[in-house]
């Protein structure tokens, strides 16, 4: 963010000398998120909107400036899910400015109830079938080290449903035994929600694989690799992740993201058995209903829970 642009973000409440503050309230917002993709999203939004308030000659941060803003784009016919991630960055700006003093807390709230665009529809996203799934599992070379790493990676990614974000942060520590079985422990992910995932044990083999050729013992699980197999750094980035699915999908033929494997990891639990809120505390969601829209659930009507509860009445 530069200074001109939060130079530009005129509030009468707000001296000149104060306005200068709003660079480390913005570095904060852009904070609230992990990933480095995520802080770019947020930093561009904040950009966005800083030029139009300007560009607009707007001189007042309040809920009518917002709506004018959210209604531009609507008008700019923009995906909702695009307007309102846009949205969630200026309400983070402006209750950041009201705890610093540097914005009325009641001009904040009301740009806090300002609601953003109803999505119709479900999306249902990509996901690979049992077969494909297993296709891509093999296919990495387990006598080269980076067939070994990559093929630990996409291990976790199927056999756990993690993001990407989180199998870049993943560190040893996390690989503990409860209960009798492996399980990924106290791992922050999204929202920085806190959850424990077991791990399947064709994973753990995997991830022992990598770990034992690769000669770690602490810290990040998963490292970068010079040519000839060498350790460079002390661990990959989320994009990197990214890219070694990208390479193994693009292998197999199958056009799939990072992000669709955790979604398979959910469809083949879910045609497995698996019950919905272990799936939903495997994948990290505070809410039920976001799993069922991630997995495309409707409500049965032909076979419903009350038809199997076993009770009759003579």
């Amino acid at each position: 963010m530069t200074s001109s642009a939060l130079a530009a973000l005129a509030v009468p409440e707000l001296s000149e000398s104060s306005r200068d503050g709003l660079e480390p309230i913005l570095r904060v917002v852009v904070d609230r998120v992990d990933s480095p993709r995520s802080k770019a999203v947020y930093g561009k939004a904040l950009e966005h909107f800083i030029a139009w308030y300007r560009r607009e000659g707007h001189d007042r941060l309040d809920r009518a400036a917002v709506q004018a803003y959210r209604t531009s784009l609507v008008d700019a016919h923009l995906a909702p899910s695009t307007i309102n991630q846009r949205l969630v960055a200026v309400r983070a700006l402006a209750q950041e400015a009201a705890d610093n003093g540097l914005l009325d807390p009641a001009l904040a709230s009301g740009i806090a109830r300002l609601r953003g665009v109803k999505t119709a529809g479900v999306r249902l996203g990509n996901w690979l079938p049992q077969a494909d799934a297993q296709r891509l599992l093999e296919a990495p070379d387990g006598t080269t080290a980076k067939g070994v790493r990559d093929r630990a990676i996409l291990a976790v990614l199927l056999g756990c449903g993690l993001r990407r974000s989180e199998v870049a942060a993943l560190e040893v520590h996390h690989v503990q035994q409860r209960d009798g079985r492996w399980v990924i422990v106290d791992l922050v992910g999204k929202g920085r929600r806190t959850r424990s995932v077991p791990m399947p044990s064709w994973a753990k083999a995997a991830l022992d694989a990598w770990l034992d050729s690769a000669g770690i013992a602490e810290g990040r699980v998963f490292r970068s690799l010079r040519r000839g197999g060498r350790l460079d750094g002390a661990g990959m980035t989320d994009q990197a992740v990214a890219d070694v699915v990208r390479a193994y999908t693009a292998q197999v033929g199958v056009p799939v993201a990072a992000h669709d494997l955790r979604r398979t990891f959910a469809k083949l639990a879910m045609k497995g058995g698996a019950r919905l809120e272990q799936i939903q505390l495997s994948l990290g969601h505070a809410s039920i209903t976001t799993t069922e829209r991630y997995l495309g659930i409707e409500q049965d009507l032909t076979d419903a829970p009350c038809d199997r509860l076993g009770l009759r009445l003579q």
